[in-house]
């Protein structure tokens, strides 16, 4: 199958990669020209202009947009509808806010142009495990672009379907799913992302309590050393919270125990912030992913002046002083 690709950097590029392994004829565009020339090597066909793109295409033309979530998304979208024509259709795979996708969809309607947003996990390890793939939009274009999915998407493989799934007709055990209307596949996104957050913490701050289990303060019967790069692989075989993480977990640590180089300043994307949004709004409790996303926040910081504040409150009304920094 013919698809248009724009945005060939890490995600974008080596989606184009599997794509073009899997037997479809890639027609790419990038603002940088070492990526266009990368996907020509890889046997693509490079674009310099989106206008040019979309020529290169045949009817019904398929676009798929793999750019920053925001600006250039919309700007991308924008005036890929400007230039494409009915029955043609735009994928958003990256990471955009399901309400943008929403108005978006509504936009290119009147214009006969099928809008389909796809929350696309799988990082920079895709390329050989496939990526994970949550689709929203209107039944017909992803039928249409089953084959894209297909190829994309990581498959069955050896991981057998889940008991009492014998009447259920899906791709969800092929690692792709028409989630719903547009929006609704960078909602699931969203929602897996915050999800993600709260593993992430979990497993964090066990490993942390692991680690200071030795300190000197405590009852020296009490005190372990603890092997954490076992531990790590141990949990990998037989215990209940394997994960994809967890394999992470044990291959940072076998690599660098004391994680030295990492500041523990932890960024946050948007999808942790919609996604606490979207609880406030659907009035649904998510404690779990909101301190997630919370502890990011203040991984950013040294001490915060609600910190300092308590510590003036203490000193008020009992004469605590602060302990001197270790």
């Amino acid at each position: 199958m013919e698809i248009g690709l724009v945005g060939l950097g890490r995600m974008g590029g080596n989606m184009a990669q599997r794509l073009i392994q899997g037997g479809h004829q890639v027609v790419g565009h990038d603002r940088a020209q070492t990526n266009i020339d990368a996907l020509v090597k890889a046997g693509g066909v490079g674009a310099l202009s989106l206008s040019e793109l979309v020529l290169k295409l045949k009817a019904p033309r398929v676009v798929w947009v793999m750019v920053p979530a925001g600006t250039a998304t919309e700007e991308t979208v924008a005036a890929l509808g400007a230039l494409l024509s009915p029955g043609d259709a735009i994928v958003d795979g990256g990471n955009s806010y399901f309400k943008d996708d929403v108005r978006r969809a509504e936009t290119l309607k009147p214009k006969g142009i099928h809008y389909l947003d796809v929350g696309t996990s799988g990082g920079v390890f895709g390329l050989t495990r496939g990526y994970c793939l949550m689709i929203g939009g209107p039944q017909e274009a992803v039928t249409r672009l089953s084959p894209i999915f297909q190829t994309l998407a990581p498959g069955q493989g050896s991981l057998a379907a889940s008991p009492h799934r014998d009447n259920r007709h899906s791709s969800a055990e092929e690692g792709y799913l028409h989630c719903g209307k547009a929006g609704s596949g960078h909602f699931v996104k969203m929602v897996h992302n915050g999800i993600e957050y709260g593993m992430m913490q979990a497993y964090a701050e066990g490993f942390d309590l692991m680690r200071s289990a030795a300190q000197a303060n405590l009852p020296e019967a009490q005190q372990f050393e603890l092997p954490l790069a076992d531990i790590a692989e141990l949990w990998r075989r037989g215990s209940v919270i394997p994960s994809w993480l967890l394999d992470l977990i044990a291959a940072s640590l076998a690599q660098n125990e004391q994680l030295t180089g990492f500041t523990g300043r932890v960024e946050d994307s948007g999808e942790g912030r919609w996604t606490v949004q979207t609880a406030i709004e659907e009035a649904v409790a998510a404690p779990v992913l909101t301190e997630a996303l919370f502890a990011r926040f203040r991984s950013r910081q040294e001490n915060t002046f609600g910190e300092k504040l308590l510590s003036a409150m203490r000193a008020q009304f009992g004469g605590h002083g602060e302990a001197p920094k270790k």
